[in-house]
């Protein structure tokens, strides 16, 4: 498995624990970024595609291609990446034991769910893919991407379930959260927000307020919960429907 390092957010002090996401070469092998232990996390309050990428070689088929800086959401709102240790990155890492499991399935309960599988995000279409795979994964049904996003503004409709993705630069504003909700109150329907670059201080306070569930997605595609009502969304899964 890949190595877990402590971090500390620097915005709000509080501590973490995190490891780095196990990526497959085109080769087969399992691949981690190496984490540089005591490098100082960064704050990403503009992000710059061109900076979210690291290259790594594979030391078995040496093949060399370009992987997504680690990073991590905290739970007041901040996107932090976390320092790669260079020197490592052609050393070869450890080999987790694949984890199989059949395609479609869905569990609905934390402990029923196989193993998520990301899909790293390059583009603004990959952020929507990404996150409805997690929703997916989650147990929700139906989850397609939405056809109609600038009229209402979302981007993911399923069997009783719309989502917002945000995946701009900028943390995502509190007219955005608001928008959401009052599309679930409108359709009945439990909601999700994904973001790429967290969540300004209102919208978060707002997203709180009003029970909106809000995700911070890095480009490994992961999305992490950074409220009570994402850790309830994923403790639950979808709520059952009359």
């Amino acid at each position: 498995m890949a190595e877990s390092v402590p971090v500390r957010c620097p915005a709000c002090r509080r501590e973490h624990t995190y490891t780095a996401p196990v990526f497959p070469c085109a080769c087969g092998t399992p691949l981690a970024l190496p984490l540089l232990r005591g490098g100082i996390p960064l704050l990403i309050r503009h992000r710059s595609w061109s900076d979210s990428w690291v290259g790594m070689r594979c030391p078995d088929c040496h093949r060399e291609d370009q992987w997504p800086q680690p990073e991590l959401g905290c739970e007041c709102g901040a996107v932090i990446r976390l320092p790669v240790d260079t020197r490592a990155l052609r050393m070869p890492p450890s080999r987790p034991a694949a984890v199989e499991h059949p395609a479609g399935t869905a569990p609905t309960t934390p402990g029923q769910r196989a193993p998520f599988r990301p899909v790293t995000i390059r583009t603004a279409r990959d952020a929507l893919t990404a996150a409805a795979q997690y929703l997916k994964w989650l147990g929700f049904g139906g989850v397609r991407i939405a056809s109609e996003r600038a009229a209402n503004g979302i981007d993911l409709r399923g069997d009783g379930l719309v989502a917002q993705v945000d995946p701009t630069t900028r943390p995502s504003v509190l007219r955005d959260v608001e928008t959401l909700w009052l599309n679930c109150l409108n359709e009945d329907a439990s909601g999700a927000f994904f973001s790429l670059a967290g969540y300004a201080h209102d919208a978060r306070l707002r997203a709180d307020q009003l029970g909106v569930p809000l995700f911070v997605m890095d480009l490994t595609g992961t999305p992490q919960p950074v409220n009570d009502a994402a850790d309830a969304l994923i403790r639950t899964g979808p709520r059952a429907r009359p």
